[in-house]
């Protein structure tokens, strides 16, 4: 019997992709149907579906649901749920659709990706979604203009998933599915496994966090964001690169795995850090690192926003914990990497470099500090920024 955190919602693993062998079938069907194009992030969250990722849900939410992730963090059969998972098109596109028909889901290349069957159309409250799950309705804010920008109406029903797009190729070895991940944790005899989830190149602080959830735990996933980012985040071939160097030379081997998922961010700080928790518990980890301003974006969270957010959760919302650390940095008088609960000194012995100044310091070639990043990591990131020019 595993002793893995059990999937959310305490039932298997629900993989909505359609198995290989009736994929053809349902392409064919695929053609007869009417097509609705997928934004990005719709075409991402598509691909956790099919992986099993957003266990226990069938499809894209109806309009109870996505009011009750919205308000009350809660699906209308009570299930523990902070954001809502919708697809949305055009009022024209609605208006030829009937509740109970079958929709093909095309990606940005005009390919079949998927089959939608309508249980609802709906049409939502957009500032209501973009103030209880953004906290704003700021259109600078990324993931409030993906919700301005989408269609009207919402499509709701359960899906039928017919492809991953390029991830399994592009990524062999790091694209890794909630039922694979849990084997390769069961046969290293993990059960107390930390999530490090990452949109950036790991330093010295991302690597004090990691081997800080090493030593509480069995092991640590370090759970790389594949889907799209916002403009001038690295891409995710060189973060993989940086970090494969990374934990070869400066982990114990076997203690840190590294792998990849399909989600687009959605910058929404302290929520977006619990469906981290929430689909890292379908993928067998126990606790999810939550450092400083964890998935936000300019200043729109509080540092530790996401940090006080797991405690005004009701008992049982989720199995997966955070691990609640400090601002992590390397410190000149303490001679080492420490947190804001370990180091006493101020911001003046604090080696303290933003991601703009360290962008100026690869363009002009300066020398990265070795306090702050790793120099294997470092020429892996030169080499990437000298490409770009």
């Amino acid at each position: 019997m595993s002793k893995l955190v059990p999937p959310h919602g305490g039932g298997p693993l629900k993989p909505l992709l359609v198995e290989p062998t009736a994929r053809q079938d349902a392409l064919a069907r695929a053609e007869t149907l009417t097509r609705v194009p997928l934004s990005s992030r719709e075409l991402s969250d598509l691909f956790m579906f099919g992986m099993g990722a957003y266990t226990p849900l069938d499809g894209f939410m109806d309009q109870a649901d996505w009011r009750g992730a919205c308000v009350d963090m809660r699906l209308a059969n009570g299930l523990f749920w902070p954001i809502p998972i919708t697809l949305s098109c055009g009022h024209g596109t609605a208006e030829t659709i009937a509740e109970g028909d079958e929709v093909a889901l095309m990606d940005e290349d005009g390919a079949v990706v998927g089959i939608l069957r309508v249980a609802e159309k709906y049409t939502i409250d957009r500032a209501l979604e973009c103030e209880k799950v953004y906290g704003t309705t700021d259109e600078k804010h990324p993931g409030v203009q993906k919700v301005m920008e989408q269609g009207d109406v919402n499509l709701a029903g359960p899906v039928a998933v017919l492809s991953e797009g390029h991830y399994p190729e592009t990524y062999k070895g790091l694209y890794f599915r909630p039922a694979e991940t849990r084997v390769m944790f069961e046969e290293r005899g993990w059960s107390k496994v930390a999530a490090f989830q990452t949109r950036n190149p790991m330093h010295r602080s991302h690597e004090h966090l990691a081997k800080i959830a090493i030593e509480i735990g069995d092991g640590v996933l370090i759970h790389q964001v594949l889907g799209a980012l916002k403009p001038g985040d690295i891409p995710a071939d060189v973060r993989v690169k940086a970090i494969d160097v990374l934990v070869e030379n400066y982990f114990v081997e076997g203690t840190a795995v590294q792998a990849g998922y399909p989600i687009e961010m959605r910058y929404a700080g302290p929520r977006e850090a619990l469906l981290h928790a929430l689909f890292r518990q379908n993928f067998g980890c126990s606790h999810l690192v939550v450092g400083r301003d964890h998935a936000g974006v300019g200043d729109y969270y509080g540092p530790f926003d996401a940090h006080h957010i797991f405690d005004t959760l009701e008992e049982g919302s989720l199995v997966t914990q955070p691990l609640k650390i400090d601002i992590t940095f390397y410190c000149r008088k303490c001679d080492g990497m420490a947190t804001g609960k370990t180091c006493p000194h101020g911001e003046e012995d604090r080696l303290n470099i933003s991601g703009t100044r360290l962008r100026e310091m690869f363009a002009n070639h300066e020398t990265v500090p070795a306090e702050f990043s790793r120099p294997e990591v470092v020429e892996v990131l030169q080499a990437y920024y000298d490409s770009i020019g």
